[in-house]
């Protein structure tokens, strides 16, 4: 164990997130995917329909209760846990050379793997063009009976400087009623970077109270996922009761290019594990393995933050004030599956509407879906409000959002899953790149 898990905090950390481990969560979440999708299709009106549609859908809210309390849980406690964890990796870090250091790396790493997720997911799409092999009579009847579905929300049309200018929250207290991350994540920086320039008998009490917000954020978590396993059944029998294996099936060529991008992405990061990290790719898998399984049930990056730092500091053998800095900043800004899902998500809807893009249109779409983001608060379907946002100055109508939605939940889940070991990948790469504080 650890100096940092020998401390009353890291000892509750740590216990938390091996307790959780011991249980083979992992296991127990795959058996409840496999029967929610299975008593979904049995109790479906587009499936097997053993009862009547409106008894089916009344059914499925209350088989999805478990889920919505275990999501609620998460969100409950997602801002406090990204703050503290911020704070506390740069507090304890105790170097602002050693910030310095880390910080001038891990930025440009993150826009690298960003890029090169775009580019997987842009040349996947234009290859593969799945727009353009789904039937007009699809299309359609989604859009017709899916209008009611589309998120209405826009966002402000803000130009660059002002988004970035965005990014320092006047106001924190606006910033976390609206799930701001992106100025929650600023903030926590600066925070944690005042702390480690002022005596330490003055950061003090502010660093005593986020251990204490960590710890108890930590238990929280940890009792939501004592019901991931109910909550993953009770979710996917409630999406597959309303929306059937048709859905699915409608936009399956288009489900297959995201995931033959997230996949391909996977590969990436294989590669820079076995090029630029002290890991073997056998061993860095076989650490992450129930972290990834961790994401892909929570589809939050942030719910999963401690089982990643558990991981890479346990499995891995990551240093703590590596492990501690870059996964709780990555959770909340590095991106990649969703960079990539959100590219070809753009582009499959223009090619559904028949609209031609030249090259440099599709990187400025790509580059503005993901860049949208930027500034805009941090909620539940954001992505596709924010592809509703910008297709719609395209001339692709908000409607066709509704052709993607039956899937999104099951894409989210897997985007999470890359976004996770995309987080860990860094971590391992950060390890080697920059030299311990004391050299």
């Amino acid at each position: 164990m650890t100096q940092q898990q020998e401390s009353p905090r890291g000892k509750s950390l740590h216990d938390s997130t091996q307790h959780i481990m011991d249980q083979k969560l992992w296991l127990k979440i795959l058996i409840g995917m496999a029967l929610g999708i299975i008593t979904g299709f049995v109790l479906s009106p587009e499936g097997v329909a053993i009862i009547d549609g409106d008894q089916a859908m009344a059914l499925g809210e209350w088989l999805g209760l478990p889920g919505l309390l275990f999501l609620g849980l998460i969100k409950m406690v997602i801002i406090p846990l990204i703050v503290c964890s911020i704070v506390l990796g740069i507090a304890e870090s105790g170097s602002m050379d050693f910030l310095k250091k880390i910080g001038l790396r891990i930025v440009p790493y993150f826009i690298l793997t960003t890029a090169i997720s775009i580019t997987i997911g842009l040349s996947l799409v234009n290859i593969i063009k799945p727009g353009l092999m789904l039937d007009t009579i699809v299309i359609e009847n989604t859009i017709n009976t899916g209008q009611n579905s589309v998120p209405d929300k826009r966002f402000d049309d803000l130009t660059i400087p002002q988004r970035i200018g965005n990014i320092i929250p006047e106001n924190p207290a606006k910033a976390q009623v609206d799930r701001n991350m992106l100025q929650i994540v600023i903030a926590s920086i600066l925070l944690g970077v005042a702390m480690i320039t002022i005596p330490s008998s003055a950061a003090k009490p502010m660093k005593d109270l986020c251990i204490s917000g960590q710890v108890i954020s930590m238990k929280i978590i940890s009792w939501a996922m004592a019901i991931a396993p109910y909550a993953v059944f009770g979710l996917l029998a409630d999406i597959t009761i309303k929306t059937g294996l048709d859905a699915l099936g409608s936009v399956a060529v288009y489900s297959l290019t995201v995931l033959l991008g997230l996949a391909a992405m996977l590969a990436v990061y294989c590669a820079l594990i076995g090029a630029f990290s002290n890991l073997r790719i056998r061993d860095f898998l076989l650490g992450i393995k129930e972290v990834q399984l961790l994401a892909f049930s929570t589809s939050s990056s942030a719910a999963t933050m401690p089982f990643s730092i558990e991981a890479a500091e346990d499995k891995l053998r990551l240093r703590p004030e590596i492990a501690r800095f870059v996964i709780p900043l990555g959770a909340t800004i590095n991106m990649d599956g969703t960079a990539l899902y959100q590219g070809v998500a753009a582009i499959f809807l223009c090619q559904v509407f028949g609209i031609d893009l030249s090259l440099s249109e599709t990187i400025l779409l790509l580059v503005t879906t993901v860049g949208a983001s930027i500034g805009t608060p941090a909620t539940p379907g954001v992505g596709l409000v924010v592809l509703a946002t910008i297709l719609s100055g395209l001339g692709v109508p908000p409607e066709g959002i509704a052709l993607i939605i039956g899937v999104d939940r099951i894409l989210d889940m897997c985007r999470t899953t890359v976004n996770v070991s995309g987080d860990l990948t860094a971590a391992a790469i950060m390890d080697k790149w920059v030299k311990a504080k004391h050299e």
